[in-house]
């Protein structure tokens, strides 16, 4: 190799090496770490980002975050929540879209906000006229300290769950409800409108299921739910729950007989009962009981 060649060599070397060395970046953890929350609650979408600062044996409320006061809940930039669709909360409806929340801490009540203007820079530049709604909300106090800001969801029901704001030693809870029975009964309908070979067993037993638990038109539940026996009669599972609903309907003898036939159909099953051998003879000698 020439000593041209290993010059230039050299100095392609140095000069990627420099380069790197220019781009490199020193990385380390953030004091409050970034978190998005996506959980579906009922059938809609919640999608919550924000900061999770520490306690660090801090003083937080009246003192890192004075009451009475504006505050971004949470660190560095303001947190933010979606929904998917319209949702009640603490009985207000709040229309689908993306929102800043924001809270104004007290003693003995706490303000949160959700504010249309999801991509304000600080709270500096919150107007309240920009305000989708408003909640009053007591504070519960922790037993055990929550070190880190955590918003969570929980309390999960067919119609919503519970929003909680968790630091330090206070709590503070928003109760989310949806809509779901329109949606569903939307769903219901144009689904078992279509054409007879498109509809499947499940789509009928699905629908029988919830008017089951809704205690809605029963014997619109029963048609929906023999169609769903007729279509998959190897289902053992359907005829179980065929038997409950005519128990449901008052239907004693018929429901016993039904969950005879569903306790020997699982008995003799080669993929496994899943179950619903003990289920069946549980409802027959609660039946029997009776």
């Amino acid at each position: 190799m020439s000593k041209n060649i290993l010059k230039t060599t050299i100095a392609i070397a140095m000069a990627a090496l420099l380069s790197n060395a220019s781009m490199a970046q020193i990385q380390t953890p953030r004091p409050s770490p970034l978190a998005t929350l996506k959980q579906a609650v009922a059938l809609t979408e919640v999608e919550v980002v924000y900061s999770r600062p520490g306690v660090k044996g801090r003083t937080v409320f009246g003192d890192l975050v004075p009451f009475g006061e504006i505050w971004r809940t949470g660190a560095n930039a303001v947190t933010t929540i979606g929904f998917a669709d319209d949702v009640t909360i603490n009985g207000q409806t709040v229309a689908a879209g993306k929102y800043a929340l924001l809270t104004i801490p007290g003693e003995k009540e706490w303000t949160v906000i959700l504010s249309k203007d999801a991509e304000m820079g600080g709270v500096s530049d919150y107007r309240q006229e920009n305000d989708a709604a408003r909640f009053i909300v007591r504070p519960r106090m922790l037993r055990e300290t929550m070190e880190s800001f955590t918003i969570d969801l929980h309390g999960f029901k067919d119609e919503g769950a519970t929003l909680s704001l968790l630091w330090e030693n206070t709590a503070i809870d928003l109760t989310l409800t949806m809509d779901i029975d329109s949606k569903i009964e939307t769903a219901i309908r144009t689904t078992l409108a279509g054409r007879p070979e498109d509809v499947k067993a499940g789509d009928y037993h699905s629908a029988a299921v919830y008017y089951m638990g809704k205690g809605k038109d029963l014997d619109q539940a029963l048609i929906w739910m023999e169609k769903s026996v007729e279509l998959r009669p190897d289902a053992f599972w359907y005829v179980y729950r065929h038997a409950e609903l005519l128990l449901q309907m008052g239907r004693r003898e018929v429901a016993m007989a039904t969950a005879e036939k569903s306790l020997q159909m699982a008995r003799e099953s080669k993929d496994g009962d899943h179950g619903y051998v003990k289920r069946s003879e549980d409802f027959i000698a609660k039946l029997k009981a009776e």
